[in-house]
């Protein structure tokens, strides 16, 4: 119960300074979008340090995915999802996080939080850097248009998060584990139709390294 309190707690403060941020008026609202996105992916720590049961944050996940789902049509969430906007990020987010519980909380939860603090803070620092300082673009035939700074953001922030996360778990080969989501990151994320990319990154960054990490064990 005290894990569960603690998640609504947090994500009750991540939803204050999303709010409070939405009342200012030179805050853009991506920055708000991204308020949530960072905030909320750090309830996985909150989860795995309360040991939160799997078949709670799979509910959870399931819950958010459908309220998710409806408010591409209707506004149930207009902060994140704008209605008429063609992204089911918000959604793939939520069915990520719920399949990386699924499938590793009762065996290895590290890759599981690895996986969704990667898209979390790799896919969302990514996005504000290309967006505001992006200046060297690429363009992809059938994916779009990226930029270099924004890709580079995502590779330097995945090795990092998982660099730290695999440390702090004594995790046998942990640099060649984390340099090898820090290339699978960028390029899972150049895929982003309709917001798949936050399905593609956490479930295949996680994927990654646990394959990885066989070559240690």
């Amino acid at each position: 119960m005290s894990g569960i309190l603690a998640v609504v707690a947090w994500l009750g403060l991540v939803g204050l300074l999303a709010w409070l941020a939405s009342r200012h008026p030179d805050i853009p609202n991506e920055w708000v979008r991204k308020i949530v996105h960072i905030g909320t992916g750090n309830v996985i720590l909150i989860a795995w340090a309360f040991q939160i049961p799997a078949a709670i944050g799979i509910a959870a996940a399931v819950l958010f995915s459908g309220v998710a789902l409806l408010s591409f049509w209707l506004p149930i969430l207009p902060g994140l999802q704008n209605v008429g906007r063609h992204s089911l990020g918000t959604f793939f987010y939520a069915v990520s996080i719920g399949l990386l519980i699924a499938g590793f909380w009762h065996w290895a939860p590290r890759y599981a939080a690895l996986g969704i603090l990667v898209m979390t803070y790799g896919d969302g620092l990514a996005a504000l850097v290309g967006q505001q300082w992006g200046r060297h673009r690429f363009h992809l035939q059938g994916i779009g248009q990226k930029s270099w700074e924004g890709s580079l953001t995502m590779m330097a922030v995945s090795f990092l998060v998982a660099v730290i996360l695999l440390g702090l778990t004594q995790t046998p080969g942990t640099i060649a584990i984390s340099l090898a989501v820090a290339i699978a990151a960028p390029l899972l994320e150049l895929w982003s139709w309709y917001g798949i990319d936050n399905l593609s990154v956490p479930l295949g960054c996680a994927i990654v390294a646990a394959g990885v990490s066989h070559l240690f064990s």
